[in-house]
Parts: structure tokens; sequence; C-alpha cells
């Protein structure tokens, strides 16, 4: 069985949304934390329409969440449920647009800004595809928009195996791999199951919780430090870091703007393993670097900014969709110069969050937040976001080459949501590319071109560690 073949059988069976999930669905009552991701690949041609429906058509047999919509319960008294749309219609879903001849790819990424800011109908199920033609060189985008409720980006790296995986067969029109549509569930339904789901797991609870007991009484002392261990360590990681926030990214507004750039992978590494670091940390330093370059431009420079990194708390081959990580946050080195020192610090910052017990505290706090009304759920989780300036992540990619309904995919860019914060930027490796998908408020970035030439010289600057013959930055213009 293949890697697809795994990821379909458990991709999105949950019937509820977890405390996280549904924390980010509610948050939307302010329009600033809108959480929509798009993962947008570049075709090297436009696939015909029919192979593109028909695409969808077996993705949406073998992945049944791609069917279901969000059901409230009554007062939300608890979380949204996952319901089979019974009107659902991929015609709604799947849309195909042409850019205007002579367009370059700032048009590609202004109509990828314009699908992505654009509210999803929240009586269907929450994504869209389009395939949008007339790049240059006959090429074609494909932009596939999630809200991030669904999954996260390693959960959506897997929903994309499984759309290239679906790609047509001679032979075969995939009606065989459909799977039966559940019942849809009304809102009084939802909150009933939930009610009854935790009515049956109260037995198991106080077992679990007898065990609990049973290990304190057998050994005391250690179930007080390790207590004690935790609590402090809670403590250190729901601090703020160390670091005020930029005086020059202090607003937020609803304008998202996106960028892309391409980095060599091997090249990345390499400055890396100069510097005795991950590829991660390197990633790190070369935002960083590009963050310092921007301030002092402006004439306001910084020594350290306050900064969040989602980690993924997936275990190895776990598929099932969903969103299943926690984040670190740092005081990220602005003002360290020397770019192979920068890459040293993060290093020793990230091992050092990865270390505490309760690096996944998202996972105590969320579900009491959850509870909240939307309101209050949108205040909190908006001061939490806006507390950091910049939002990195970084998730491995595929290294072999993928189709979709035919075409060949030639780079797959990631953009992710601004929780809140001034930037999100994200790498998805492709092949042998870091694709990197850069998000960021066009009103705490009031000079976006220079920030991007600002990010670029960052990463220049790093991969100058690698000698020579490292490849360069570029951004798909």
């Amino acid at each position: 069985m293949n890697t697809a073949d795994t990821t379909q059988q458990g991709w999105g069976q949950e019937p509820t949304m977890n405390a996280i999930e549904t924390v980010m669905w509610r948050a939307e009552t302010d329009p600033t934390l809108k959480s929509t991701m798009i993962a947008l690949e570049v075709l090297d041609r436009a696939p015909e329409w029919a192979d593109f429906v028909a695409t969808h058509e077996r993705a949406v047999g073998a992945v049944p969440r791609l069917r279901q919509r969000v059901v409230e319960p009554p007062l939300g008294l608890a979380a949204p449920h996952w319901s089979t749309d019974p009107q659902f219609d991929l015609h709604f879903h799947l849309r195909r647009s042409t850019l205007p001849a002579g367009a370059t790819w700032q048009g590609l990424f202004s109509a990828a800004e314009q699908i992505a800011m654009t509210p999803f109908d929240r009586a269907r199920p929450p994504w869209e595809a389009t395939l949008v033609e007339g790049l240059p060189g006959g090429r074609a985008a494909y932009v596939l928009k999630l809200h991030h409720a669904s999954t996260d980006g390693a959960g959506t790296l897997q929903l994309m195996q499984v759309l290239h995986a679906a790609a047509p067969v001679a032979g075969r029109d995939g009606a065989d791999d459909a799977l039966p549509p559940a019942a849809p569930v009304t809102a009084w339904k939802a909150l009933g199951a939930q009610a009854l789901d935790a009515a049956r797991s109260t037995p198991s609870a106080a077992r679990r919780g007898g065990d609990v007991a049973s290990r304190v009484a057998a050994s005391p002392g250690k179930a007080l430090r390790d207590g004690l261990r935790y609590g402090l360590s809670l403590r250190r990681v729901l601090s703020p870091p160390p670091a005020a926030p930029s005086p020059l990214l202090v607003k937020r507004s609803v304008n998202w703007r996106y960028a892309a750039l391409d980095v060599d992978l091997a090249s990345l590494r390499a400055a890396a393993k100069v510097a005795g670091g991950s590829l991660n940390d390197a990633y790190i330093a070369a935002l960083l670097g590009g963050y310092r370059r921007y301030h002092e431009a402006l004439g306001r420079p910084v020594r350290a900014i306050p900064m969040a990194i989602p980690i993924s708390v997936r275990r190895d081959g776990e598929g099932g969709g969903g969103n299943r990580f926690a984040t670190a946050r740092l005081a990220g080195p602005v003002g360290v110069i020397d770019a192979r020192e920068r890459i040293v610090a993060i290093g020793d910052l990230v091992r050092t969050a990865r270390a505490e017990p309760a690096l996944d505290n998202i996972a105590v706090l969320a579900p009491v937040l959850a509870r909240l009304p939307a309101p209050a759920i949108a205040q909190i989780a908006g001061g939490m976001g806006r507390s950091s300036d910049l939002q990195a992540s970084n998730v491995p990619g595929s290294r072999e080459e993928v189709h979709l309904a035919g075409a060949r995919v030639e780079r797959l860019y990631p953009f992710a949501p601004l929780p809140g914060c001034p930037a999100m930027i994200t790498l998805v490796s492709h092949l042998d590319t870091c694709c990197i998908g850069v998000n960021y408020d066009a009103a705490a970035f009031t000079e976006g071109e220079l920030f991007l030439s600002c990010l670029e010289a960052g990463f220049t600057e790093v991969l100058a560690l690698a000698g020579p013959d490292a490849g360069a930055a570029t951004w798909l213009r």
C-alpha cells in the first residue's frame, strides 16, 4: 500500500473539531483572524478541465471530509461537528479562471490573495479549488483553499498526496472508490451526540483517574517532582519572550500580501551544516536577517523580536489530517549580525523550547478557551497572535515528481494565515527546492517591496556560508 492510500484511509475522520480547531473556527468573528490556508501549485501546463474535475471526484470519494460542512451546536455549548452536506455540489467547489494577456506571476498572487480573503460559505464544506490559466510560459496554477480548522500544514500535504494520486487512470472512473455518504447531522443532534460521548467516556476517565492516583500513591515523591517540573515549564512557555514587539509592525488589517521565494535545498542545508545547525535553523536565521535589514533601512533597528514557531507533534507516518501542533515562542536574535552565530543561537533556542515539558501547552489552554463565547475567543486569541512579530513554519514536502490531473507539479508554495501577526512565512521542500510562501500584512509592512528585498538579502547572507557555488534566492515575479 502506498503513502497516499494510507493517508486516504484516515484523513479527516474525527466527527468533531478539537479545541484548537474550535478556537480557529470561532475566532473569525474578528476578520483579522481569518484562518484561510492556500496551497498553490505551479503546473507545467493547464490540465484538461474534464481531467481536473475527475481528479477531484476521485478525491472527494476517497476523503469524506471534503463532503462535510460544519454544524454549530446551539449556543456554542459543544464543539463544532462535521456533518455530510446533504446538498453537496462539487461544481460549487471547483473554479476556473484565466489571467489577462501578458499577466505576470504577481497577477497570480493577487488573484490568490483575493481568493484567500473571500470568506467561506459556512453552509458548505470549507474548501475550494481554482485552476488558474494564462501564466507565463504556458503554465497554469492550482490554488487549493482550505480552512485551518480542517487541518494543519502537514495534514495539507497529506491531502495533496491524495489529489496527486487521484489523477485519472485509463479505463477507470473512480466510482468504485467512492464511499457512501453518512447521514447529515443537525445542530441539536450534534449537541446530543457529544453529550452522549461525554457520558460514555466518564467510566474510562474515572479509571484513568484511578490509575493516576495509584501511581501517585506508589511514588508520591516522583509525582510531586513531575508536577513541579511541568508547572515551572508551563510558567516559562506562557511568559512572553524577552523581546518587545517592533514599533514598526504594530498595525493590523485584513489586507494580506503574497510573495514566493525559491531557495536551493542543498545549498541551504550546506549553509546550516557549516554552522552546525539544521535546515530549519538556517531558514529562520535568513528570515531574521531580513527583519534586521528592514528595520535598519527604516531607521528603527531592533535587537530581538518576539516570534513563534509551530512545531508538529504528529508522529512519523501518522495520517488523519486534523491539527497536531504545538507552538514555541522565542526571542528571535535579530541583533546577531554574523549569520553563522545567528544559526547557532537559533538552534540553541529551538532545542530549549522543544525540551520544555509544557511545549504542548496549547492542548491545555485551548479546551478552556474554546468554551468561551466567540467574541471572547477572538479577543484572547487575537491578543496572543498579535504578541508575535513573525511566525515561521517548515514542512517537509515531496522529493519525488508528482502530477495533478496529468500536469506536472513544478512548485508548491504554502500560504498560511496570519493569526494576528504581521507575517507568516512557510517553507515546503519540493524536489530540490525550498518553496517559501510569504504572507504579510500590508498595514504592518508599509514598505512591502523593501521587506521582500530585505528577506532576499537575508537568504543571500546565509547561503554565502555554503561557498561560492551556492544557489541564489530568487523571487517568482
